[in-house]
């Protein structure tokens, strides 16, 4: 095999956590910077956490209240088009359609 087609690998590349934490770990990159690790994570702290990166969080929420508006317009959009029309019976369309023809 070439030697020389192989990345160089770090032994003790150090990884750095948004939460402050760092532990050192094998890579071949020559630092690691993480938004969430073990000492931070929901899962294994117990606590719930928002990491907001960002600002998607505060873009989620206005995204959601901006749905909830458009959805009750639809909703009135919709009753407004299930109120009954004025129904023609067949008589009174062929007649329409009769003096439309003749003029």
């Amino acid at each position: 095999m070439k030697t020389t087609i192989h990345p160089k690998w770090n032994h003790t590349t150090p990884v750095t956590c948004s939460c402050g934490n760092t532990f050192q770990t094998g890579s071949t990159l020559d630092e690691i910077r993480v938004d969430v690790c073990s000492a931070c994570h929901p899962f294994y702290t117990g606590t719930m956490k928002f990491v907001d990166l960002q600002g998607r969080v505060d873009r989620f929420i206005t995204k959601r209240k901006a749905a909830s508006g458009y959805t009750a317009s639809v909703k009135n959009k919709k009753k407004d088009s299930k109120q009954p029309k004025d129904m023609q019976s067949l008589k009174e369309l062929l007649a329409e359609e009769k003096k439309t023809a003749k003029n």
